[in-house]
């Protein structure tokens, strides 16, 4: 009988994309295990190609919201049990809520630690302690060994479970992707303005790519976001945009068709690292020494200007120390340019 093993990570779209590497490499070393990733929705399609994982969706916001909820969403965990361990991947206060339960009714419990000392000292203002951090994913791993199960982070076959020779029932919507042999992607959004590159910026960027002839795709959420991409395109004669238009596997599929993706520190960095795709990623006032690059990228990609005030925090979220977003600022079209076609 397989073991039955339930992970939690409920938030947010990039970390719970950093798990998927993780669960792979967790079922590459124990075929005689399974696993019950419980988080929301939008997770599933992240999950579905992995053998042997099985999706718990948990809804915060209705059956599942408050105490109560934890408690029936514990419940019918525990119905759909045993279990042998329990991993906490997220490790906020409606996972200890739940692995609390999970504790005192005998299971083995195993909860992240996501360095939060070292990552205030990385970021705090003065005395910073500049140093690279464990990866996300491999504080992930290190909590599987916590609960016993050991093991090394593996190669994801990214381009195989996402990509255009997987079995889909979705027809994709795109058609001709350009004339250009060089496809690139470009996802200008982040979730906090500090994270994002100027606009005007951006649009240098496409022009010169545009003067170019290469063919690009731009991602992004929908309503503002599209319809933003969706003005820029209009001007562009080699750009395209699907944004608002594919679900969360067909987006997937799309980005493992990329030569390249140019993103910002967001969850589409992740999500194109996931499809097997070389991610230029450029960074402000966040740091890949906090943990976040994408799984499988380089430090050489990562375009990032030495400040003595960066990292000035670890999601993005802080306003600029100096008010000139020099971060940002000193990184120009032509850098990203060069490194885009710098195999």
């Amino acid at each position: 009988m397989k073991k039955r093993i339930l992970v939690f990570r409920f938030s947010a779209l990039g970390d719970v994309a950093m798990t998927v590497p993780v669960l792979w490499s967790f079922l590459e070393k124990y075929p005689d295990h399974e696993v019950w990733f419980v988080s929301r929705p939008f997770a599933k399609d992240l999950v579905a190609p992995l053998p042997r994982v099985h999706f718990f969706p948990v809804d915060l916001k209705q059956k599942h919201k408050g105490l109560p909820g934890l408690f029936r969403l514990f419940r019918e965990l525990k119905k759909s049990g045993p279990w042998d361990a329990v991993v906490d991947l997220h490790s906020v206060l409606r996972t200890h809520v739940l692995t609390s339960l999970f504790a005192v009714t005998g299971t083995k419990v195993a909860k992240i630690d996501k360095g939060r000392s070292e990552k205030k000292k990385l970021t705090r203002k003065d005395n910073k302690v500049f140093k690279a951090l464990p990866t996300t994913a491999d504080r992930y791993r290190q909590t599987f060994g916590k609960a016993g199960f050991p093991f090394e982070l593996q190669n994801f076959p990214g381009k195989t479970l996402y990509g255009k020779d997987r079995v889909s029932s979705e027809s994709p919507p795109w058609g001709d992707l350009g004339g250009s042999p060089f496809l690139v992607g470009i996802a200008p959004f982040a979730k906090h303005q500090w994270k994002m590159w100027p606009e005007e910026k951006m649009r240098e960027l496409l022009k010169l790519l545009d003067e170019k002839g290469v063919s690009v795709i731009l991602f992004g959420g929908p309503g503002e976001e599209q319809k933003k991409l969706e003005g820029w395109v209009a001007d562009l004669k080699t750009a395209q945009t699907f944004a608002g238009k594919l679900t969360m596997s067909g987006e997937l599929e799309l980005m493992s068709r990329l030569d390249v993706m140019v993103s910002m520190d967001s969850a589409n960095m992740h999500l194109a690292s996931l499809s097997g795709t070389r991610v230029i990623s450029i960074w402000g006032a966040t740091h890949a020494y906090a943990g976040f690059m994408g799984y499988g990228q380089t430090v050489a990609d990562a375009l990032q200007v030495n400040l003595d005030c960066r990292p000035c925090s670890v999601f993005g979220n802080k306003p600029c120390h100096r008010g000139d977003f020099a971060c940002m600022e000193r990184i120009t079209p032509e850098m990203v340019m060069e490194r885009i076609f710098k195999m």
